[in-house]
């Protein structure tokens, strides 16, 4: 929900609620107009018409978040995360009705009781690092293990990529800030985790022969926020990666 919007609704919100007080403090008038002093009735429709309101317009903008395809070891420019200009398959998106975080792990622990949140967030952390060496190495053999098969095509076209122009993308200096779920759903009998990385990283490519920097810089760090979103067949069963989105 864009900044206008917050403060057009907290300007009403706020102006409802500083009504309400007058009236009950015993101030006649505003909102309410003939059902008399306190609460009435047309303060909580109102209210319940405004909370509606900020309810769609939030869900509008996380529909559309995850809805929109980025590019993960291909940014659009050189000089950023990443730069051999290529995109990743993006998982389905979480259906509207998907259940909020604490009750999609819910529904996990159903099926798979020994599910346990700190330990997976610490196998993210540990699958994040394996998959950035592999993609160093150009090496898509030691990455399919940890993808899901929509994944290791699109990780197959970047590396071809790469070999066809004698280059290697170098991601070094990597420091994981934090590591976060954001989203837990069940869809067509699988399971879907969504974990968010904050991190920074050198990011640069070079050429094969000479070792030269062709992009990216091998000496300034880039900052970059991501959402990684894991799948697998309902139960405890091993976890794939299926999606890489970054941060708007």
């Amino acid at each position: 929900m864009g900044g206008f919007w917050r403060s057009m609704a907290g300007g009403v919100v706020g102006g409802l609620l500083g009504a309400m007080l007058f009236r009950s403090l015993g101030f006649a008038g505003g909102f309410g107009g003939g059902f008399g002093g306190g609460f009435g009735l047309f303060e909580l429709v109102l209210l319940a018409g405004i909370g509606y309101l900020i309810y769609r317009m939030v869900r509008r903008s996380r529909e559309s978040k995850e809805a929109t395809a980025t590019s993960y070891y291909g940014r659009m420019s050189a000089d950023s995360y990443g730069s051999t200009g290529a995109s990743v398959a993006t998982a389905d998106a979480p259906p509207s009705a998907a259940e909020d975080l604490e009750g999609g792990l819910a529904h996990i622990r159903q099926m798979d009781p020994r599910f346990d949140e700190v330990g997976f967030k610490e196998w993210c952390n540990d699958t994040f690092f394996r998959v950035q060496a592999a993609w160093m190495h150009r090496d898509l053999e030691k990455m399919r293990p940890m993808l899901a098969e929509e994944m290791q095509e699109e990780f197959r076209k970047q590396i071809d990529e790469l070999r066809a122009k004698r280059q290697f993308n170098k991601l070094e200096n990597i420091a994981v800030r934090s590591v976060d779920l954001t989203e837990a759903w069940q869809e067509q009998g699988r399971d879907y985790l969504t974990v968010r990385f904050l991190a920074s990283l050198l990011d640069y490519t070079v050429d094969e022969g000479s070792g030269k920097v062709v992009s990216g810089s091998d000496s300034e760090p880039v900052k970059f926020e991501e959402y990684w979103t894991w799948v697998r067949p309902v139960g405890p069963n091993p976890w794939k990666l299926s999606a890489i989105n970054q941060a708007d």
